[in-house]
C-alpha cells in the first residue's frame, strides 16, 4: 500500500521560545486557526498525543490493537461514545477542535484534511490517544542533545516499515516509524532518555541501516518532512503513532479519523508522571 505524504504546514517558530508555551495556550491557538502546523517542540514536557476516532462497533478490536501493539499505540486516553471530551487529559479539551489537522476517510484510503471536527461530528464515535514520541523530545534537548528537524523548523520524517504489528480482529498493517538522526554518542544518549518514556514509544525499534527495515530511501519519507542528516549521522527509528492509520487503511471503516501526521494534541499530563498518573490499561478501560 502506497502512503501518502502529510502536508507540511510548518510555522517559523524562531521568533519565540516555542518550548516554553502552555498546553491550554496552545490549544487556544489552535481553535482559533493561529496555529496550524506542526507540535514538536511546543509545551515542552507535556504529553502529546496520536489520534483515532472510530465508530463504536469497532472500539473492542481497536482497544485490543493498542493492547496488542503497546510500542506503537500506547494508550494515553479514551472517550465514552459521541464525547469529545477526555478530561483526564486535559480539563478543557475538546477533541473536535484541539489539533491543528485532521485526516477524515470514509470507507476508502483517499481522506478529507480539516482542522475542525464538529460539523461531522456523530454520536457513535469514540476517540482514543496514543502517546507520542514528540513528549520524550523536551528530555532529549534538556540533556544538550540537539534535534535536527528541530533545529531546521520541520515535521520529523515517518516512514512505513517491513515490520507487521501483531493483529486484533480486523485490524492489522505495517509498523510506521519516526526517525531522528545524530552523532553517534548523542545517539546513545537520546535512546537513554527515550526509554524512560514508555507512553510515547519508549526506546527505539531500530538502530542503523534503514533497508534492513524496509525504507528503499531515507531521504524520502513516507509522512513528514525530508530529514537532515549530517555526515556520520546513525538514524535512530522510534515507534510511531501514525502506525493506526495503516491499519485503519487495511479495514476500510465507513467513517473514521486520524490526525495528520506531526500534527498532534498536546495534553495537560506531564510527560515524566504519565505512566503513573493515567489509567490507560485496557482492563481499567470501559467503553
Amino acid at each position: 500500500m502506497n502512503a501518502s505524504k502529510s502536508v507540511t504546514r510548518s510555522v517559523d517558530n524562531t521568533s519565540n521560545d516555542i518550548s516554553l508555551i502552555a498546553p491550554q495556550a496552545l490549544r487556544k491557538l489552535i481553535r482559533s486557526g493561529q496555529h496550524t502546523g506542526t507540535t514538536t517542540g511546543y509545551a515542552s514536557g507535556y504529553l502529546q498525543g496520536n489520534l483515532a476516532i472510530l465508530q463504536a462497533d469497532y472500539a473492542d478490536e481497536f482497544l485490543q490493537f493498542c493492547a496488542k501493539n503497546p510500542k506503537s499505540c500506547p494508550l494515553i486516553g479514551m472517550s465514552k461514545p459521541g464525547v469529545p471530551n477526555i478530561p483526564e487529559l486535559g480539563a478543557d479539551i475538546d477533541i473536535r477542535t484541539d489539533l491543528p489537522g485532521y485526516r477524515i476517510f470514509r470507507g476508502s484510503t483517499d481522506y478529507t484534511s480539516v482542522t475542525d471536527l464538529t460539523n461531522v461530528w456523530r454520536d457513535d464515535l469514540v476517540t482514543f490517544v496514543l502517546g507520542c514520541s514528540f513528549s520524550f523530545e523536551a528530555a532529549i534537548t534538556r540533556s544538550g542533545v540537539r534535534l535536527r528537524h528541530m533545529d531546521a523548523n520541520r515535521n520529523v520524517p515517518m516512514y512505513v516499515t517491513n515490520i507487521e504489528t501483531t493483529p486484533a480482529g480486523r485490524f492489522h498493517g505495517p509498523l510506521v516509524v519516526s526517525m531522528r538522526s545524530f552523532a553517534p554518542g548523542d545517539a546513545i544518549r537520546a535512546i537513554l532518555y527515550s526509554d524512560r518514556y514508555r507512553l510515547a514509544h519508549g526506546a527505539p525499534v531500530h538502530i542503523g541501516d534503514s533497508s534492513q527495515i524496509g525504507i528503499a530511501d531515507i531521504m524520502k519519507p513516507d509522512f513528514g518532512d525530508e530529514p537532515v542528516m549530517n555526515e556520520g549521522d546513525i538514524p535512530v527509528f522510534w515507534a510511531c503513532g501514525v502506525t493506526p492509520q495503516m491499519a485503519i487503511r487495511n479495514v476500510l471503516p465507513d467513517f473514521a479519523i486520524t490526525h495528520e501526521p506531526g500534527l498532534m494534541l498536546v495534553t495537560d499530563v506531564l510527560a515524566e508522571a504519565a505512566e503513573f498518573s493515567l489509567q490507560t490499561t485496557p482492563e481499567a478501560i470501559q467503553i
